[in-house]
């Protein structure tokens, strides 16, 4: 076989997921072990190489086809200079990972942050294959993304473009402030935490929902709520997907993708939150810039960081 191959990682605070991706976006193989962040950095890295190892040693696949690893963090990366300056989630700070990991394993690194390589992932060989322009939202605790020009990342200055959850929305006098420490954040709004909020204050409020016989509300309740006609719950859902277009009609006058994906937990409501945003952001967006374009959910899941990491040295 002389095919190169590309492994990526994805780097979370319980599991490391690696997976082998071919020249074109397709997982071959994939592979998950514990992180063990509780035994420190150095149990982590030991552990990215080993699993990366382990899954070129466990495929068809010799060492030799490797041509490149690519990891992806949940934190601040300088992705230029290959250091993770803060991953809360694994106890990284200021580790020179891309260094570390072309000593020990003797191949190439790439890294970035999670919610780009998850995009990338989408991107390459997802929701959004065949398309080089596309803009990634993941709709989870928070709200990340990522965005693709001409089919690869782009990081911006500094390699902070694609925070669109602090994209401020929400007018002053309904906002409340971010966990960033601004005020009128996305992620205030149409995260699962901000749905979660929204749903527990129309309960204190005494609001008549179903949402109050509801011991530990989640966000999955809030959208289950609002199929069954909860008419609190409809106002909630709506006003997660109002914002939600609104960011997507801003994003269009600076970028004109061709299409947005939405992944994470809170993309797996369907329609009632897909049919709202794509109305709103009709509403909004100037009739050129909305020609043509997709508001579609994303199609790796759990994979698409994997799959993104490993397209880093292809895609990037």
């Amino acid at each position: 076989m002389s095919e190169k191959i590309y492994v990526g990682v994805d780097l979370g605070g319980t599991a490391i997921k690696v997976g082998i991706c071919d020249e074109e976006g397709h997982l071959l193989q994939k592979f998950e072990g514990p992180t063990e962040t509780a035994k420190g950095v150095d149990t982590v890295i030991d552990n990215i190489e080993k699993y990366v190892r382990h899954i070129v040693e466990e495929s068809p696949y010799t060492w030799d086809q490797l041509a490149g690893v690519g990891a992806g963090f949940a934190g601040f990366t300088n992705i230029r200079e290959g250091i993770i300056i803060l991953a809360p989630n694994v106890g990284f700070k200021d580790v020179p990972i891309r260094a570390i990991l072309e000593e020990r394993l003797g191949k190439p690194i790439k890294i970035d942050n999670d919610a780009n390589v998850a995009a990338l992932g989408e991107a390459w060989s997802g929701a959004g294959r065949g398309i080089d322009n596309c803009v990634c939202y993941t709709l989870g605790t928070g709200v990340g993304g990522g965005i693709i020009i001409n089919g690869k990342i782009y990081q911006g200055f500094g390699g902070m473009a694609g925070e669109l959850g602090h994209i401020s929305v929400v007018p002053d006098l309904e906002a409340i402030q971010c966990g960033c420490g601004k005020m009128g954040c996305l992620e205030t709004v149409s995260s699962a935490t901000g749905i979660i909020r929204m749903a527990k204050d129309a309960v204190e409020r005494g609001d008549r929902t179903s949402l109050s016989l509801v011991q530990n509300i989640a966000a999955k309740e809030v959208f289950d709520a609002a199929k069954a006609g909860d008419e609190v719950a409809i106002r909630i859902v709506n006003r997660a997907a109002y914002y939600l277009g609104k960011s997507m009609a801003a994003v269009s006058a600076v970028l004109n993708p061709e299409a947005y994906i939405i992944g994470g937990g809170v993309s797996k409501a369907g329609d009632i939150l897909f049919d709202e945003v794509k109305a709103v952001f009709a509403k909004l967006t100037p009739e050129p810039l909305q020609r043509g374009v997709r508001i579609v959910p994303a199609e790796l899941g759990n994979d698409a960081g994997v799959v993104g990491a490993a397209g880093l040295h292809l895609r990037s």
